[in-house]
């Protein structure tokens, strides 16, 4: 080694045009080319042969950083350690671990990929697609997952946490999801930045602070039948279709998939398969004489094997929302009939309250219950739904005028 150290001075290094290696001590060297460029280089002996190892371009390495270098390299081989065999090391396991690491959003897609099956909606998983590239891949989706922390999740939230909270919290939602999953593959470890209870709560606004609960807006059970009689001098499948839900208090979603492999006109049943049930859970529901009489309207212009058809498949979403608004009751929602129900059955019938849950095909939270409760309660449900189609089909009653007699005034 040489003895003298720091030979070299910034402008030398700048002002240097012939090729060679210029010394500057302490093994370290500055290289030109023949093409005038400038490389530093440590040199020292490894079983007896002199070893080169480069530590940079002088465009990139300052004179001070690459001293700084050489100083590390000598206190290694002092040591005991072969500078470049050991930089070699590290160079693979570096390699390796890039190998081996995932990023937010390679494991995102494989999160998506792996519950893919078992999304029975499409849209469920366009949405999770569509809320990630907008919100989270742009912050933090090229980062190492075992990165991710609660800066990163903060700062892909605040801008939309108060603006649009319940995005937010779906997108919060997916992300605790991801890095579960990245840290049950083992491509992360310890606690989940993205949790809400007992962490992120503490660091934003609570979503009932935020947000206003809005229940679909329903008509009141005393003004359905009046509604009935308006809705049957509206023309279209839609009318038909919009007419059936209220009949069967179904969803949207339930009806306008609705074919005629599902429909049992003898034994006066509508079988919902579990694919298409948001509980996922089969459901058979009950058909009035008014139900089965639309099923028969629609069975003599049969287009395809939907039992309300649209163009191509069966209606769209917006369909009987369209049949609302040309009736001018933008008041009120498709949806709303179903708390219509609810409300008709709690006030004017003396059904308990889990038959009129099962015609609404509710889950049952009590899980004790749900496990005792086998059967569908069918019969009774049908009874049910024969008074519900009773009440819709009763015309209104005019109120009676009861003459003032002057004389009592």
């Amino acid at each position: 080694m040489s003895r003298i150290k720091n030979k070299l001075t910034a402008r030398t290094v700048e002002t240097k045009k012939t090729p060679g290696y210029y010394s500057d001590g302490g093994n370290l060297y500055l290289r030109v080319s023949s093409n005038l460029t400038k490389t530093w280089a440590f040199y020292y002996k490894k079983e007896g042969k002199r070893t080169e190892m480069g530590l940079g371009s002088v465009s990139n390495v300052s004179l001070e950083q690459a001293r700084e270098k050489a100083t590390e390299l000598r206190k290694q081989i002092a040591n005991g350690i072969d500078p470049l065999s050991e930089r070699q090391q590290q160079e693979a396991e570096s390699k390796a671990q890039r190998a081996k690491m995932m990023t937010f959003q390679q494991c995102a897609e494989a999160y998506i990929n792996a519950h893919r099956a078992g999304w029975k909606n499409p849209k469920h998983i366009q949405q999770w697609q569509n809320t990630l590239a907008q919100y989270v891949f742009p912050v933090f989706g090229a980062l190492d997952v075992k990165i991710i922390d609660t800066g990163l999740i903060t700062k892909c939230l605040e801008p939309i946490w108060l603006t649009k909270n319940e995005t937010a919290g779906r997108v919060r939602g997916r992300i605790e999801s991801v890095l579960d999953w990245a840290t049950a593959h083992k491509y992360r470890q310890g606690e989940n930045p993205a949790r809400w209870r007992g962490h992120l709560d503490k660091l934003l606004a609570k979503p009932s602070k935020i947000q206003k609960t809005e229940h679909h807006r329903a008509l009141p059970y005393i003004e359905l039948n009046g509604f009935i009689e308006q809705l049957r001098q509206q023309d279209g499948i839609a009318a038909k279709c919009l007419e059936f839900t209220i009949l069967t208090a179904a969803r949207t979603g339930e009806t306008i998939g609705a074919t005629w492999n599902e429909i049992d006109i003898a034994a006066k049943t509508w079988t919902i398969p579990a694919d298409r049930m948001k509980a996922e859970r089969e459901h058979r529901v009950p058909l009035s004489a008014d139900a089965l009489t639309i099923l028969k309207d629609m069975a003599a212009i049969r287009l395809n094997d939907y039992v309300f058809p649209g163009t191509k498949k069966g209606l769209s979403n917006m369909a009987m929302l369209a049949v609302l608004k040309r009736m001018d009751r933008a008041d009120i929602t498709v949806h709303g009939f179903r708390s219509t129900f609810r409300d008709w059955a709690a006030e004017s019938t003396a059904y308990p309250g889990e038959v009129v849950e099962m015609a609404l095909a509710h889950a049952i939270k009590n899980q004790v219950e749900a496990a005792y409760r086998r059967g569908d309660l069918l019969e009774k449900r049908s009874r049910l739904m024969d008074e519900w189609a009773r009440f819709c089909n009763t015309p209104r009653q005019s109120a009676d005028i009861v003459p003032i007699n002057k004389k009592a005034v």
